[in-house]
């Protein structure tokens, strides 16, 4: 019997592969190392490697400007025999920096009737000199609020 054989029984019943696990071993390893590389070219020629470049120019040219909607500070759900908006915002503290949201959710079909009940509502939140952004979406039931919160303007890089 040879030692081949003898090594080949004796083993896992693998013989002959381990060339093959070396070389994934050394591929993996060459591609981390690649990977790794890529930050320190890019920070040692102080530019931004092409492909990279493209895919960040692509992502803020597709991405609409959104305006980022922050925690509310006050909310006015309008209610039956409730003050109106305009008298709500007026027991409120005055801030220009503040935006009122309104947020009109309607159901299939009642998209005029959102639209008119959140124009009502803007059109007296502008009124005692509020400014005014309108959300409406698409939802089970039919509902409006508004809220009044510090919102970040779309492009506002600075964090109040």
């Amino acid at each position: 019997m040879s030692r081949t054989a003898v090594y080949a029984r004796a083993g896992s019943g693998r013989a002959g592969h381990g060339w093959q696990l070396i070389l994934a071993d050394l591929a993996l390893i060459l591609f981390l190392l690649t990977l790794s590389a890529l930050p320190a070219a890019e920070a040692e020629t102080g530019r931004q490697l092409a492909s990279r470049a493209v895919q960040e120019k692509t992502a803020r040219d597709s991405a609409p400007s959104e305006a980022e909607i922050a925690a509310a500070q006050a909310l006015f759900r309008p209610v039956a025999g409730g003050p109106g908006l305009g008298a709500w915002l007026a027991a409120q503290a005055p801030d220009p920096r503040a935006t009122l949201t309104i947020f009109a959710v309607h159901a299939p079909g009642g998209e005029a009737d959102a639209w008119a009940r959140a124009a009502t509502l803007a059109k007296e939140a502008r009124a005692s000199g509020t400014q005014v952004r309108t959300i409406i979406t698409a939802g089970k039931e039919a509902e409006i609020y508004a809220s009044l919160a510090y919102d970040a303007a779309p492009g506002d890089t600075a964090n109040p």
